[in-house]
């Protein structure tokens, strides 16, 4: 949503419901005929579970374990209004099984990374997206044909999904925090590349830093790989849950480099420009903050190992919502986060960290503007309006919490 322009944003519940529409019904005329595209040819099904991919079609897909499921109970999360109902809805959750799926000339599909196994299967467990009812909704679905194929020689790995080709959170949890399944499945297995986004220097740096290493191929819209052997890890952070064993690869692999002296307090901007999520009362909020030892800082201006050692070291947060709280990851229990959030678009991502790294003191503030109760929320880039006296009892109840 964020890509559209300002003016075309109200509208995104809207285009939202045609999109999902606009994909069933192109499925709906062409996947009976798509087979005359060859091996551009859309999926003429698909699964709702790998292992009924895997029983399809034995001769070609195979599912390697990688661990068991992960049961996850969470909170209360503090906060006001108190148990709102996001992150009630949050509080407990399984998280299937990890493995890797082994699809013998497979293919995969676009920027969202879709599995499609040479049997015309699209495996909708390693090929979700944002916000549908079910597979015949998937983007996959959009054209009458995939998008053109590149033939890619020997063993890929995919670590790309929805979301991870633009945002730093997705990146780390849905693309990064993968390669952990694939050791975990695969130990001592070599491939000839991976399927990961790797054009921002962060990504680079990351890349680097948790020692995943090359060639790399960029997934894109416009582009099919099709591989000898399709590698596919599955993907634990559909739900937003960051589950534990994620959250600890990921600190294991990215360690502080023992750097000190780094501000104790932060405060993380998202500057005042309209329509970007922005608190709306930071001129205001800001000198108090300042007068408390806080520091202002934008993540985004820091290496990545940077952001790794100022999280490391921090003790207190406060921050609007924002994708920069997923540093948190680096933190130490004890640690003190204030996040804040628009009435119309409140995410638990965040607070699933805060609770995987166990030992964090994480409170949320909700503004103005309301969102009936189990509906997806849409207003992803609405500003944050909350009056400064409640963010200041807010920080001063967190300060004191034991």
């Amino acid at each position: 949503m964020s890509r559209l322009p300002a003016r075309l944003q109200p509208a995104w519940p809207l285009l939202k419901r045609a999109h999902r529409l606009l994909s069933v019904l192109v499925g709906m005329v062409f996947r009976p005929v798509s087979r005359l595209a060859g091996v551009r040819s859309l999926p003429r099904t698909a699964t709702v579970r790998s292992t009924a991919s895997a029983d399809a079609e034995p001769g070609a897909v195979t599912l390697h374990p990688a661990g068991p499921p992960e049961l996850l109970d969470r909170g209360p999360a503090s906060g006001q209004p108190p148990r709102h109902w996001v992150f009630e809805r949050g509080r407990h959750a399984e998280v299937p099984a990890r493995y890797v799926l082994d699809v013998r000339d497979g293919r995969l599909v676009g920027d969202f990374g879709a599995t499609v196994t040479p049997g015309g299967i699209l495996d909708y467990q390693t090929s979700g997206y944002f916000g549908l009812a079910g597979w015949r909704e998937h983007p996959v679905f959009l054209h009458p044909r995939l998008p053109a194929v590149e033939q890619v020689d020997g063993t890929v790995l995919s670590l790309t999904t929805r979301g991870t080709a633009g945002n730093y959170y997705h990146f780390l949890y849905d693309a990064v925090a993968r390669y952990g399944i694939f050791e975990d499945a695969l130990p001592g297995e070599r491939v000839d590349a991976i399927v990961v986004p790797h054009q921002s220097g962060y990504q680079q740096q990351i890349l680097e830093l948790a020692g995943i290493p090359g060639p790399y191929l960029q997934p894109r819209a416009d582009r099919t790989f099709r591989a000898d052997r399709l590698l596919v890890p599955s993907t634990p952070n559909q739900d937003l849950d960051a589950p534990r064993s994620a959250t600890e690869w990921l600190r294991k692999r990215l360690p502080p480099s023992g750097r000190t002296g780094t501000p104790p307090r932060l405060y993380l901007s998202r500057g005042q420009q309209p329509g970007g999520r922005r608190y709306l009362q930071e001129p205001e909020l800001w000198p108090r903050l300042e007068r408390q030892g806080f520091v202002m800082l934008d993540p985004g201006t820091l290496t990545v190992q940077e952001q790794i050692d100022v999280f490391h070291n921090a003790e207190v947060i406060v921050a609007p919502h924002g994708a920069a709280l997923t540093n948190i990851t680096f933190s130490q229990p004890g640690v003190r986060v204030l996040e804040m959030f628009a009435g119309t678009y409140v995410h638990l991502g965040l607070w699933t960290i805060a609770e995987a790294v166990g030992g964090v003191h994480y409170r949320y503030l909700v503004g103005a503007g309301s969102w009936p109760e189990g509906k997806e929320m849409t207003g992803i880039v609405d500003d944050i309006d909350i009056p400064v006296a409640q963010v200041e009892a807010a920080l001063e109840e967190l300060l004191a919490a034991r």
